[in-house]
């Protein structure tokens, strides 16, 4: 393909998911879904004029890895701390029961492969912190005492679904289930987690100290991206996934890192925030590229729309991956009914890390074909339906106070 086709598509492609994340967003979906969209409209599946090729998928590759950087630097562990137990049962309910649900349903009703199995699990572990932040506030409660316990909850979500899914990746380049695998991967993330925070303060300490003595703007942003990347190519040399590299440099450049010597070692409020503000324009060109070409991918032509299979795994997955959020939500049994409800409910939107579980999945020659298909959808069901459902609840039930004296 000739460069200046490549120019045109990926002007195409910026354009196209700016204006499609703007639509939806305005309709009250997330800015993801209008991305994705695009990819399949302007992809093989409605007017196929983009195609995947080596360019796209490097750029996609890119925004993926800096995609998780962001939601490392965005993870507030202290408040998972500070919502307590109740936060972290949440989050493991919420995991546990929609992998082992999706697992048995894939292995025993459908009858598919052990390592499909898990990753369409995986791929129904994840809360999308994102987007659970944005319904929340939409509808004040952000502050209260369930929107304390849902954060907190997808803090540890999104902790347990990078590792669940840079495991999953070692499992399919192994192609067997073994705990050496396992044990790799241990050592392999607790080596990132000792090194990258003496990196990240290293690096706070030079720019904090010399970074005002050049005159050329956007050194903090050239640093930080390539640290990212060179992270990146440690965790492919390794054999995981190049996005656990990225996701855990932007863990390190938190101040809110915390393991006994990375709250004492983490930058400080001043640095993460400059990084925050400057990387935020990178990070918003890059990552729609990422969810684009996870449309571009999703040839929705090869699907037999008109087999059971595709609408009974979907549907029955769906159920699975929703009622695993909101039973999540039960567990807390000193809280009114309603309130867990709310909790449940406001941990069911996958969004960004779920379609990572399942691009991943693709590339990895696992999921394909109309599994693959049917994955995506149901996380497109979760992440738009959610904002809409916990509206009316909480149009309908009101406030805390509300909610308690009806539970």
């Amino acid at each position: 393909m000739e460069g200046a086709e490549v120019l045109l598509q990926l002007a195409i492609i910026l354009a196209a998911a700016r204006i499609a994340g703007e639509i939806v967003m305005h309709l009250g979906a997330p800015s993801v879904i209008g991305e994705l969209l695009v990819g399949v409209v302007l992809g093989p599946s409605q007017l196929g004029w983009v195609h995947p090729n080596e360019f796209l998928r490097l750029m996609a590759d890119i925004g993926i890895i800096l995609l998780l950087f962001q939601v490392g630097l965005e993870t507030n562990i202290r408040r998972l701390t500070a919502a307590g137990g109740e936060a972290s049962a949440v989050a493991l309910g919420g995991v546990i029961i929609p992998m082992l649900g999706s697992y048995f349903l894939c292995r025993e009703v459908f009858e598919m492969p052990v390592l499909v199995s898990l990753f369409v699990g995986g791929a129904m572990t994840a809360t999308s912190i994102g987007v659970t932040v944005r319904i929340l506030k939409d509808v004040g409660r952000e502050n209260s005492r369930e929107g304390q316990v849902v954060l907190g909850a997808a803090v540890l979500d999104d902790l347990l679904g990078v590792l669940i899914l840079a495991f999953l990746f070692q499992l399919s380049i192994a192609n067997t289930v073994g705990y050496g695998v396992l044990l790799n991967l241990v050592a392999f993330i607790g080596l990132f987690f000792v090194i990258s925070p003496i990196v990240a303060e290293l690096i706070s300490a030079v720019l904090s100290r010399y970074g005002h003595v050049t005159e050329l703007p956007g050194l903090v942003a050239t640093l930080i991206v390539s640290l990212v990347l060179f992270f990146a190519w440690v965790a492919h040399a390794v054999g995981a996934p190049e996005l656990l590299g990225g996701f855990v440099v932007g863990l390190a450049l938190s101040r809110r890192f915390f393991l006994p010597f990375g709250q004492r070692m983490a930058p400080d409020a001043a640095f993460t925030d400059q990084v925050r503000s400057e990387m935020r324009p990178i990070v918003q060109l890059f990552t729609p590229i990422f969810f684009v070409g996870v449309g571009l991918s999703l040839d929705l032509r090869i699907v037999n729309w008109e087999s059971p299979f595709v609408w009974m795994f979907s549907l029955s997955l769906a159920v699975v991956a929703i009622a695993g959020k909101v039973m999540a939500g039960h567990l807390l049994f000193r809280e009114p009914r309603l309130i867990r409800q709310a909790i449940g409910m406001a941990m069911v939107p996958r969004a960004e890390v779920g379609l990572v579980f399942a691009e991943l999945g693709r590339v990895a020659g696992v999921l394909q074909g109309e599994v693959y298909a049917a994955v995506v959808l149901v996380i497109v069901y979760t992440t738009v339906f959610s904002p809409f459902w916990l509206k009316l609840f909480y149009r309908r039930y009101g406030g805390t106070e509300a909610l308690k004296d009806t539970g």
